[in-house]
């Protein structure tokens, strides 16, 4: 069959984290003979500095011709911060209905959590995020700007169907994993939307039965996090709540340097990334941990389908960590480029060409 991939590495760091994950998909093509085939795509801030261009229409057309996108990182400490940013991320997750963020918040062992006495069985859980609605999609206004009667307007709008779709594609993966499902809202003040989104879930909790439901308002569920993460398997939330929560979840599992997330669209093409951004203080050091970028890769592979591969990725990824000294830019005790050989090399001694 093969699969085809549009390769971004972006700016910063993203590029030698992403150089390090596509060394270990090379690796899984030639032990499970996946017929994996990546084009590299610029999109970054250097060449918006230099031609002003972003995501254009051609950009998009060359990326819905392949079955998945492997992002590193988009950010340029000389262009005006939300520029690259909506100009291309948010344009891709809306031209290209990437509705579901999907982030798997997991503890590997031998992984530092400042969460005391919290163990790899106790942060387990995925955060569904709906990704193309909600505040982000940049409706408001200003009135008498400048003034000393400004009014600034920011509008949080969900449509019936944002919300159905999504609360649906969490249902479907807590199914497929402890049948537990959280909505994660503020139906105390956000009278409107999240009464929607909490009618929504109750109302389509006969399709699916034997998952459990409860709701927990959004400051609730940070101290939860904190204090007993154990008590969630899969959080459903809108686009602004899932932001901020899935960054103090990946503190929880180890930090920016391993947490990885997908933007999906099950019906079109989606794509997956590493979460802790450019880390221009560290280009070109080879000294950032790729292994998000590694955890991205195996997320890919898992959602074109190929479960084996992703796994054995997974498994080689977290013997390599076991090796590590920390998670942490500059302190990892090796350099980003050995981690990928290393994790290559766990890759080969675990598995066969004979697969």
């Amino acid at each position: 069959m093969g699969y085809s991939i549009a390769v971004v590495g972006g700016d910063g760091t993203g590029p030698e984290v992403i150089r390090e994950g596509l060394k270990c998909l090379r690796a899984v093509d030639d032990i499970y003979s996946l017929d994996l085939s990546f084009t590299e795509m610029d999109l970054s801030g250097d060449r918006y500095k230099s031609t002003g261009k972003l995501l254009e229409e051609e950009d998009i057309a060359t990326l819905k011709a392949h079955d998945g996108i492997y992002l590193g990182a988009i950010g340029h400490t000389e262009v005006t911060p939300g520029i690259l940013e909506k100009g291309i991320l948010l344009k891709m997750r809306f031209d290209l209905d990437q509705y579901i963020n999907y982030r798997p918040v997991r503890l590997y062992p031998n992984v530092y959590t400042p969460l005391k006495d919290k163990r790899p069985e106790d942060i387990d859980y995925v955060v569904i995020r709906e990704n193309t609605g909600g505040l982000y999609t940049g409706v408001g206004s200003f009135e008498d700007k400048g003034t000393p009667e400004e009014v600034a307007t920011q509008s949080m709008i969900y449509t019936r169907k944002q919300v159905e779709r999504c609360v649906r594609f969490a249902y479907e993966t807590a199914q497929k994993r402890r049948k537990k499902l959280t909505l994660c809202g503020k139906t105390n003040v956000l009278t409107y939307v999240y009464d929607l989104w909490e009618r929504v879930m109750n109302e389509l909790h006969d399709e699916y039965s034997d998952v459990e439901i409860d709701y927990v308002h959004v400051d609730a569920v940070c101290i939860y996090m904190v204090e007993c993460p154990e008590r969630f398997d899969v959080i459903v939330t809108g686009n602004m709540f899932g932001d901020i929560i899935t960054d103090l979840a990946a503190v929880t599992q180890g930090g920016m340097g391993v947490a990885a997330g997908a933007n999906i669209n099950p019906e079109g093409l989606s794509m997956f990334e590493p979460i802790g951004g450019t880390a221009p203080n560290f280009t070109g050091l080879d000294q950032i941990n790729p292994m998000a970028a590694i955890g991205a890769a195996h997320l890919m592979l898992d959602y074109f389908g190929e479960t084996e591969a992703a796994k054995a990725l997974e498994t080689a990824k977290i013997s390599v960590i076991q090796t590590m000294d920390s998670m942490a830019a500059g302190k990892m005790g090796m350099s980003t480029s050995e981690v990928g050989d290393r994790v290559v090399e766990a890759l080969q001694s675990t598995t066969s060409k004979n697969v």
